[in-house]
């Protein structure tokens, strides 16, 4: 099982969101928490990053939570660090969250 930590930027937007979009982004948390291989449409890594997304589908709409784990690959990860979160509307949007999750993750360290 893996341990999630959660930034108070992920909180904030987990805070955010209507009820039946929290439950649905709870109920991926504990799937990646605990389930060690997870398809690609859940989870996927982020080309020229070190940052991996949680895909998260409520209708037509898509969250994207962005995270980094304690290991090169996350079928042998033992923690997952939640960064921030968005509602994805274009492939724009991930610049710019991209580096709020770096801004995030220095500010950690």
């Amino acid at each position: 099982m893996r341990t999630i930590i959660r930034s108070i930027e992920f909180d904030e937007f987990y805070n955010s969101l209507p009820v039946n979009v929290q439950n649905k982004v709870q109920y991926t948390l504990n799937i990646i928490a605990e389930v060690k291989f997870v398809h690609t449409k859940l989870v996927k890594k982020l080309v020229d990053t070190d940052f991996y997304e949680l895909r998260i589908s409520v209708g037509n709409e898509y969250r994207v939570v962005l995270f980094t784990i304690d290991h090169e690959s996350f079928v042998e990860a033992q923690q997952i660090l939640l960064l921030n979160g968005f509602m994805k509307k274009s492939a724009k949007d991930y610049k710019k969250e991209i580096k709020k999750a770096q801004q995030i993750l220095n500010s950690l360290q």
